[in-house]
């Protein structure tokens, strides 16, 4: 096991208006206060508070003025535009968010001692319209081939780190479960407001993820930063879900109308912006590396799984609710009851 004595500090979170870097903020906030900083983008002023700074991550200049006030040790690196649409209308804007900030970093710790662990995405795959059955994800190794202009600009990343900084450790995330700061930045905040105010949601039957909650994610991120090893890991969890799935389990958890929950396949959302099929990812190279399976399935009961496409419409066992899906389904249960 890492020692996590050895994460060095002060630490920087960048990206702190997503789901994986808010609940990573939070969490090594409150684990090491005092130590521990984050940056949002300077137009997100309802993001504030203690520890948090406004400072767009493609201006060097002022990132250049933040390690030159804090002296980070650490980098955990969660920023970037994950807005299919934005992104596919607006490529330049994708290119600023999700490479040029990461130039501007680079440009400052490529040549210091400062450990940096950089988030990338499933996306980078196209994915498979359905594989063999002992087929457990796509691996480090399988060739990249995004679908949309995030994909792209993600891959554009992770070649930018290879070269400048390979020490560096690159982590492909897929959807982190947990809270947000806005109440609908996350996959789960999305769902489960349209289901809240009585209206539909369609989700395809076809993009298939690895869910992670981000209790897990976070003990990840920690392990990650206090060792030493570089390179790309896959971070999925050990579950593979639809995103028509995980809505059935929003909806059922949650107690929302069953009849709310609409299924396609991606192909007949239309080409904008365009969907990858099945991107699962097998991350036995990370649990190897960390000498243990960092991930509990997402949700954790194995009830929970959906059995076919009306199986949201099934009533059985404790009644569903937000306060059940609250405790369930946005925190890891197992890990709550440890705390």
């Amino acid at each position: 096991m890492t020692d996590l004595s050895s994460l060095p500090l002060p630490l920087l979170v960048t990206g702190i208006a997503g789901v994986a870097g808010y609940n990573a903020f939070s969490y090594f906030q409150e684990k090491y206060p005092g130590q521990v900083v984050g940056i949002r983008q300077k137009n997100n002023w309802p993001l504030s508070g203690p520890g948090i700074e406004a400072c767009d991550a493609e201006d060097r200049e002022a990132l250049a003025r933040l390690f030159d006030r804090y002296q980070f040790r650490s980098v955990l690196n969660c920023a970037g535009n994950c807005a299919l649409k934005s992104c596919e209308l607006d490529s330049r804007l994708a290119w600023r968010t999700n490479v040029e900030g990461l130039v501007s970093l680079l440009s400052i710790i490529a040549e210091e001692p400062v450990r940096l662990v950089h988030c990338s995405i499933d996306l980078v795959f196209a994915g498979c319209d359905g594989g063999p059955s002992d087929w457990v994800g796509h691996c480090e190794q399988t060739p990249t081939s995004p679908v949309t202009v995030y994909g792209k600009t993600m891959v554009a990343a992770e070649r930018l780190l290879a070269d400048w900084m390979p020490q560096s450790c690159t982590l492909r995330i897929s959807l982190p479960m947990g809270v947000s700061f806005n109440g609908h930045a996350g996959a789960i905040d999305w769902i489960q407001s349209r289901f809240a105010k009585g209206r539909p949601a369609t989700l395809y039957y076809d993009e298939v993820r690895t869910p992670t909650y981000t209790d897990c994610l976070n003990r990840v991120f920690e392990q990650t930063l206090a060792a030493d090893f570089g390179g790309l890991y896959h971070a999925g969890g050990p579950r593979s879900l639809s995103l028509y799935q995980i809505a059935q389990v929003i909806n059922r958890i949650g107690g929302y109308d069953p009849k709310l929950l609409m299924g396609c396949d991606r192909i007949e959302a239309g080409p904008m912006p365009p969907r990858a099929g099945d991107v699962t990812m097998d991350s036995n190279k990370l649990a190897t590396q960390l000498g243990c399976q960092p991930f509990d399935p997402w949700p954790l009961d194995d009830a929970m799984k959906p059995k076919g496409h009306r199986w949201h419409f099934e009533k059985s066992g404790e009644a569903g609710s937000p306060e059940l899906l609250e405790r369930v389904l946005y925190r890891n249960p197992r890990l709550s009851e440890m705390a």
